[in-house]
């Protein structure tokens, strides 16, 4: 195990709300500061802790999928460039709502619950209310509070923070995280899938070529991955390397060395491209050390992309605005598409932007192929050109014309109008994963 891992596997043995530092993992694990200063910062990206100004990092829970939306008392320490004022050894708690107080105090308790955020100006004596209430609080406009207050935050460990943001600035910034947590939710990852390694077959370097005959024979698979003597990824096995060798041979002779790979953290949608664009059924899950902890499929892939569509989406990203307000005008001639600009839709010079033009095209050039084609797409090159630009509250419409379909690929001409004259021409070209 390297130092890294040492230092990985100590931090995640710790208390949550424990408070760390360089100096201290160093000391307490022989290793320089700058090892330390790596590992914290690669716990921090892993969500085992999180660093906060004027107060230090600490240990926090790690999220999971379904408690994403949650944010914790730290997070929003960072998000509103917060000063905590009391309350240190609550940080690492997540709240289950914000409350905004703007009301009297008798009036304002009724809305107020554990586990809340109460966002309020300088009362003193809300605040010490709120608290009671097992509520922390965030106080605005840069005001402080009494010394009773954070006395009381400190012992019962419920953060009291102060920003110099005013309170609508400050719900717009919590709701606007909290929405952002949404919409990473919906992304599945390849976490979240993957067979774990308990689960997968898998070869070492050292083993025979018969090995292999003995797996395919247990298990049907013909594709296992390679690992050493530390379980770090070093090839991938198929039956085309294995045809016709001596089975006495060791298998890191036959094997393909250095292959592809990805981490828990890489989208499934990455995973389906890759796999389509290198021709691959199969790819191994590794982590930041290249050791093995599972594989992937296409046929997991695709479970996972077709579960997908049947979600219900939570958070509205930028290409959910675009595409639902897609309206079909298709004739028995043609496949057409109706959608008006609207002002979110347009740059800063009021024309429609060349992000949400792209968008527009994938998505009638997608919708053309499917209705010839069952299956998920990937598209694999965008050719734009770009003839006039389109003005806010415009209504266009997108002609895709399919120029070629095959198995495993589709081109598509997609032209756009308004007003009966061309302003936009595209050629999309998708690879097709045929379900």
């Amino acid at each position: 195990m390297t130092k890294h891992e040492q230092i990985l596997q100590y931090i995640q043995s710790l208390d949550i709300g424990n408070k760390i530092s360089v100096r201290q993992i160093a000391k307490a694990l022989s290793v320089s500061e700058g090892t330390a200063y790596r590992a914290i910062k690669d716990a921090e990206n892993q969500g085992l802790v999180s660093t906060i100004e004027r107060v230090g990092t600490i240990r926090i829970e790690k999220k999971q999928k379904d408690n994403f939306e949650k944010l914790t008392f730290a997070e929003v320490v960072n998000i509103v460039d917060g000063q905590v004022l009391g309350g240190r050894d609550g940080l690492y708690k997540t709240l289950s709502k914000f409350v905004i107080g703007a009301m009297k105090a008798e009036a304002m308790m009724r809305y107020v619950e554990a586990g809340n955020l109460l966002i309020v100006g300088n009362r003193n004596e809300v605040h010490k209310l709120a608290l009671q209430e097992g509520a922390a609080v965030l106080i605005t406009g840069g005001f402080d509070t009494s010394d009773e207050v954070k006395k009381l935050a400190d012992e019962i460990a419920l953060p009291i923070i102060s920003t110099t943001y005013d309170t609508f600035t400050v719900a717009t910034m919590i709701n606007r995280a909290i929405y952002d947590q949404l919409i990473k939710k919906e992304i599945i990852l390849v976490d979240d899938i993957y067979i774990k390694l308990e689960d997968t077959y898998f070869l070492k370097t050292t083993d025979l070529v018969e090995k292999w005959f003995y797996l395919n024979h247990e298990t049907s698979h013909s594709r296992y991955p390679v690992v050493d003597e530390n379980m770090r990824i070093q090839g991938m096995v198929t039956s085309k390397d294995i045809m016709g060798v001596d089975k006495t041979l060791e298998i890191d002779k036959v094997m393909t060395k250095s292959p592809i790979s990805v981490i828990g953290q890489t989208s499934v949608a990455s995973a389906a491209h890759l796999m389509v664009w290198e021709g691959i059924e199969q790819l191994p899950v590794v982590d930041n050390y290249k050791k093995l902890i599972g594989v992937i499929s296409r046929q997991d892939v695709l479970k996972a992309l077709q579960m997908n569509q049947r979600q219900p989406h939570v958070g509205e990203t930028i290409e959910d605005l675009v595409t639902s307000g897609f309206q079909d005008a298709s004739t028995n001639n043609k496949i057409c598409y109706r959608c008006e600009v609207t002002p979110q839709m347009t740059n800063q010079l009021g024309t429609i932007s060349y992000g949400v033009f792209t968008t527009i095209v994938t998505e009638a050039g997608s919708r053309a192929l499917r209705t010839q084609k069952k299956g998920d797409l990937v598209v694999e090159n965008i050719t734009l050109y770009f003839i006039k630009p389109v003005q806010i509250e415009s209504l266009i419409d997108i002609v895709p014309r399919i120029l070629e379909i095959g198995r495993k690929f589709g081109k598509v001409d997609v032209e756009i109008f308004h007003e009966g004259t061309i302003v936009g021409k595209a050629l999309l070209m998708a690879q097709i994963i045929d379900r």
